[in-house]
C-alpha cells in the first residue's frame, strides 16, 4: 500500500514527495520489485490485450489481430526491456552527476530513473484502444518529475540543473525508442 500512496504522491506533489524519498534509505531491489514490477506490467498487459485481444484496424485489411503466442512473447520483452531501460538510465544518472557538480549514488539515481519513468508506464494504458496510443505523450509527464528530483536526488547546483536534464532526457527517450523498435523488429504482427 506504501508503493500506491508513494506513486501517487509523486504524480501529484512530486516536489515535496522528492523530499520523502531522499530521507529515506536507498534500496535498489526493493525499488526493482515493489515499483517496477508492477508498473512495468501496465504497457505489456494492455498492449497485449489491444494488440491480441481487440485488434487494430489495418488500411486495406480491415481489422487485425497479432497472434496470442507472439503478443505474448511480445509483452514479456517489453516487460524486461522496462527493467533495463531504468537500470541503464539510473546507470547514466550516477555516470554523469560528477560531470554537472552532482553526487554519484547509484540507488538515488536509479530511484530517480524509476520515478520519472512512472508516468510513462501509466500511459501504457493507452495501448488498448488504437485511437488512444496518442496519449502515450502524456508519459512526458515524467520530465516534470525528473526535473523535481534533480536537486535532491543528484544533488546538482541549480544552474546545471537544465543541461543535466536535458541528457537525461534525452538518453531516456533514446533508450525508449531503442527498446520500442527492437520489439518492433522482432514481433512486428503484436506491437
Amino acid at each position: 500500500m506504501k508503493g500506491v500512496w508513494r506513486l501517487i504522491g509523486i504524480l501529484a506533489n512530486p516536489f515535496s514527495e522528492w523530499v520523502r524519498i531522499e530521507a529515506e534509505p536507498g534500496e535498489t531491489v526493493a525499488l526493482l520489485i515493489g515499483t517496477v514490477a508492477p508498473l512495468a506490467l501496465v504497457p505489456a498487459i494492455f498492449g497485449f490485450v489491444g494488440a491480441c485481444i481487440i485488434g487494430v484496424i489495418g488500411p486495406g485489411r480491415g481489422e487485425v489481430r497479432a497472434p496470442i503466442f507472439d503478443g505474448l512473447v511480445a509483452a514479456f520483452f517489453g516487460y524486461v526491456a522496462s527493467f533495463a531501460v531504468v537500470l541503464l538510465l539510473g546507470l547514466v544518472i550516477a555516470v554523469a552527476a560528477p560531470l554537472f557538480g552532482g553526487r554519484r549514488n547509484f540507488a538515488r539515481s536509479l530511484c530517480l530513473a524509476v520515478y520519472s519513468y512512472a508516468p510513462v508506464w501509466l500511459a501504457g494504458v493507452f495501448l488498448l484502444l488504437p485511437g488512444l496510443r496518442f496519449l502515450m505523450l502524456l508519459g512526458f509527464y515524467g520530465v516534470y518529475i525528473l526535473l523535481a528530483g534533480l536537486p535532491a536526488m543528484a544533488k546538482a547546483p541549480q544552474q546545471n540543473l537544465p543541461g543535466f536534464a536535458a541528457l537525461i532526457v534525452v538518453f531516456a527517450c533514446a533508450l525508449t525508442f531503442i527498446a520500442w523498435s527492437a520489439q518492433s523488429v522482432l514481433f512486428a504482427a503484436a506491437v
